[in-house]
């Protein structure tokens, strides 16, 4: 997969050089490359905002180094143009799973008060972390570009490794222990050292109905529970 984030502040992704999406790149399963807006700019000053018209406080970013930036950039990238907003439908992991299956994307940050209306035309889509106020795009688009591109099918590995987490099937995900089998007197459930596997794959999903239930209400009413599923939750 390859991705382009247009930014005036291209080192904050570094961060995609390092760990599982670092490993990646080296290993030709993702390009992530951010474009810096300000040298789309016409202003010899390499001024990329100004002043609202009608007033107002704070500074607005100019629609033409945005647009330049989008036009240049879709010379070698095809992909949809994703601006990050507080207009866009607030992501989540389906929005993910749907991206992750792109090949080509294009991320645009806002910063600032916002971007001049005129720019808005030039996107596809537009995404929202949440109703909440950030200091940039960047901030947004840092852990949307991470939940996608661990989903690009041999950046985790195996498959399995994304399956069965939180979100990913709808559910919470179930508890998770390792070494030692006792800490603070408390033991790993017996079922997980039985080495039965249906009967840890009964229990996990016993768990992961359990959990999701009581932590986040909104999730379970949207699970269509199979028969399977309602006998085990009555089990808890």
């Amino acid at each position: 997969m390859k991705i382009n984030i247009l930014t005036l502040f291209p080192n904050m992704f570094d961060i995609f050089n390092h760990s599982i999406l670092g490993k990646a790149q080296n290993n030709n399963l993702l390009n992530i490359e951010a474009i810096n807006i300000r040298d789309y700019t016409k202003s010899k000053h390499k001024k990329v905002d100004d002043y609202p018209y009608g007033g107002g406080a704070g500074m607005v970013i100019a629609a033409q180094p945005i647009v330049d930036a989008i036009k240049a950039t879709k010379k070698i990238n095809t992909g949809k143009v994703i601006f990050l907003g507080p207009r866009g439908k607030t992501f989540n992991q389906s929005i993910a799973k749907e991206l992750a299956n792109e090949k080509e994307l294009i991320f645009v940050c806002g910063h600032y008060e916002g971007i001049d209306e005129r720019a808005y035309k030039y996107f596809d889509m537009e995404i929202s972390l949440g109703d909440f106020v950030l200091t940039g795009g960047e901030m947004a688009c840092i852990p949307i570009v991470d939940s996608i591109c661990r989903l690009v099918p041999g950046v985790l590995g195996k498959e399995e490794s994304f399956q069965d987490e939180s979100f990913y099937q709808g559910t919470l995900e179930y508890p998770q222990y390792t070494r030692p089998e006792i800490f603070e007197e408390e033991r790993v459930p017996q079922v997980l050292l039985s080495g039965h596997h249906e009967n840890i794959r009964k229990w996990r999903r016993a768990k992961s109905l359990e959990i999701t239930r009581e932590k986040r209400e909104d999730l379970f009413n949207k699970i269509k529970l199979s028969k399977e599923d309602k006998k085990l939750l009555k089990s808890t």
